[in-house]
């Protein structure tokens, strides 16, 4: 019978990942290396020092994976991660997904192929729940999405109290029929559904919730089909901003005013939504922190692989504009 490294993990009681360190002369504590080694001698393990040694020529690239690159968040998350990766004297491989987990999956692959240092990633909640099942042989840090509590490092906007600051907003501009559009496919929109459920309940007034794919058009269709019901909503919340970019269409489509027969407000403080007649009501995030702290959370598991799991959590910023100021 072949030994191989994963009978070497459940030998010592770690990781792959941490195997792959130890004898790799990656960053791993003392403790953990006699452990590991250990666990060599006992199962008899020898392993391809070939192999071994191209699996430890560092290869001082990050690999970042994002959701959408279309949209202008992460296009500047993108910038900041780059940035920080340049100062760092790193390389960037970036890799868009189109929210497709079988694009994920291919791209993770890549990057274990590639030897990445290590890999900053905006998963779908399908992506986020697999790889809390599997071992990377690179650290990962969870951009803008989160998954199971203790997988992953994470760098997150506040999305719920988010939210609930769009909502307790419009009503304090007098709507009373407000829907919310939600993406379907991440953690970050079932977290700004929650707020928006929350805030809304808070006020004793009823939620109408729905989803879609976010992206523009898939908005488009489904608040224009939202617009011609009876008792259509008097105001909007766009759970990110190309979705709130279909909503404006929408809206133009249906012959409606903005803020007057509809209010709109949303996520993501894009240059566009300014230069729209009005402007837009958004949350801004910080998206420039977002991608430093990322780094910086990445580094610091390079660092200490071992130590606890951390996720940092940012507060959005509301700005205020035209399309919710009812006159």
């Amino acid at each position: 019978m072949t030994i191989g490294i994963r009978d070497v993990a459940r030998a010592a009681g770690v990781s792959t990942a941490t195997v792959s360190r130890a004898l790799g002369r990656g960053p791993v504590s003392e403790a953990l290396k006699r452990q590991v080694e250990e666990a060599v001698r006992l199962t008899g393990y020898r392993p391809n020092l070939s192999a071994r040694r191209l699996r430890s020529q560092a290869t001082r690239t990050i690999g970042l994976i994002v959701a959408d690159i279309r949209n202008p968040f992460f296009t500047a998350v993108s910038r900041a991660v780059e940035d920080a990766a340049y100062a760092a004297g790193m390389r960037l491989i970036l890799c868009n997904t189109d929210e497709d987990p079988d694009r994920e999956a291919m791209y993770l692959r890549l990057m274990e192929e590639e030897r990445v240092t290590g890999v900053i990633f905006a998963p779908t909640r399908i992506t986020a729940d697999r790889l809390a099942a599997r071992d990377l042989d690179v650290p990962v840090v969870f951009i803008d999405r989160t998954g199971p509590p203790g997988a992953h490092d994470s760098v997150v906007l506040d999305n719920e109290a988010a939210a609930a600051l769009l909502v307790d907003h419009l009503i304090g501009c007098g709507y009373r029929r407000i829907g919310g559009l939600f993406g379907s496919t991440s953690s970050t929109a079932r977290e700004r559904q929650a707020g928006y459920e929350t805030a809304i309940r808070r006020a004793g007034l009823v939620p109408d919730m729905r989803s879609a794919p976010p992206n523009a058009a898939a908005s488009e269709l489904c608040v224009g089909r939202w617009l011609s019901e009876a008792t259509p909503p008097d105001a909007l919340i766009l759970s990110n901003g190309l979705m709130l970019m279909g909503a404006v269409r929408a809206t133009r489509s249906a012959g409606l005013g903005v803020p007057d027969d509809l209010g709109l407000a949303g996520f993501d403080n894009d240059a566009w939504t300014d230069l729209v007649e009005p402007g837009l009501t958004v949350i801004e995030q910080p998206v420039a922190e977002i991608g430093a702290q990322a780094m910086s959370l990445l580094f610091d598991r390079l660092k200490a692989p071992d130590q606890p799991i951390r996720k940092v959590t940012l507060s959005g910023r509301l700005v205020v504009r035209g399309s919710s100021q009812r006159g």
